[in-house]
């Protein structure tokens, strides 16, 4: 097994592992939803009504997109960089990755409701005094 093959055995894995991130994220994402599991990024601020199925649903989703987004993003690179790094290639390559790059932003701002690059609201000082 020669460099070359290794390298594409291993961009297809990554490809696969991608794939089946979100396969397995939508299916999961259900019961997840259904029992109203809320990871502690997309935790209710104080005096929020809580999420619908749907909504909640949506940024279970959305998470598990933007993970296999970001394999699948890590294969491209390793086939790409690896194994054929022609000026063609890399063009190619650039223009998945600002693609894929909008996609995840697009993903990160409907999942949070606000950009990657912004803070989190700070909560709010509790009134227990």
């Amino acid at each position: 097994m020669d460099f070359q093959h290794l390298i594409e055995t291993v961009g297809r894995l990554v490809d696969f592992a991608g794939v089946a991130v979100m396969v397995l994220g939508a299916i999961v994402s259900i019961p997840m939803a259904l029992r109203g599991y809320r990871p502690g990024r997309l935790a209710a601020t104080p005096g929020s009504s809580p999420l619908g199925f749907y909504r909640l649903y949506r940024q279970l989703l959305g998470r598990s997109i933007l993970l296999g987004l970001e394999l699948l993003v890590a294969a491209d690179i390793i086939r790409t960089v690896a194994v054929t790094p022609t000026f063609e290639s890399v063009g190619v390559l650039a223009i998945i990755v600002l693609i894929r790059t909008f996609l995840s932003f697009s993903l990160e701002l409907e999942i949070t409701g606000r950009w990657p690059w912004q803070k989190a609201p700070a909560n709010p000082p509790s009134s227990n005094s």
